[in-house]
């Protein structure tokens, strides 16, 4: 896993900080077609975001703790493993509920909260973990403008997020779910 800095927006901004960017039909990126991000960061540096309905496997705890180099002993059962985006597919993260905070932990939101750490894995296999969790490998990032310029396009939308959809774990509808919630212009 690794270190990501995550700069608080400024709440006078248009931030999608929190929120959740929804994929229109209009996309051209196969990539994101139909695709649900929570939003980790939105400000004028750029967004980094994690893709929440594109599963890949469940993977064995303990094998994932060897992976990043830490004690497996004793540890049992899997994790869902999700594609959180074309960058950096290699690096894990982990989106959860805010009333966990260890090692790396970063606040997003009164709510949700991510951890770049891997001893929060260990936390979960050990069920001293967050009380939901969302393990992801990579992330979906843009540079300073390009999402806004990409919004204006009409390629994505901005709704709100709730821990209820963003750890639904019914894939295929979450993109319904979710574009139910944009807000249209009459």
């Amino acid at each position: 896993m690794t270190t990501v800095t995550v700069a608080r927006a400024d709440p006078e901004t248009d931030s999608l900080t929190g929120q959740l960017l929804v994929a229109t039909p209009q996309i051209r990126d196969p990539r994101f077609a139909h695709a649900v991000i929570y939003m980790i960061r939105h400000d004028t540096t750029g967004a980094l975001g994690l893709v929440l309905n594109r599963p890949i496997g469940d993977a064995a705890l303990a094998g994932l703790l060897e992976r990043f180099g830490l004690q497996s002993e004793g540890v049992g059962g899997t994790i869902r493993v999700h594609y959180g985006g074309p960058v950096g597919r290699a690096q894990g993260f982990v989106l959860h509920t805010a009333e966990y905070a260890g090692k790396g932990t970063v606040k997003i939101t009164d709510a949700m909260a991510f951890t770049t750490e891997p001893e929060i894995l260990r936390d979960i296999a050990t069920g001293t973990g967050p009380r939901r969790s969302f393990f992801a490998l990579g992330y979906a990032g843009w540079a300073p403008g390009q999402l806004e310029a990409e919004i204006r396009a009409g390629g994505w939308v901005g709704v709100p997020a709730d821990e209820a959809l963003v750890f639904d774990e019914d894939y295929k509808e979450k993109w319904h779910r979710a574009m139910t919630r944009r807000i249209l212009d009459l």
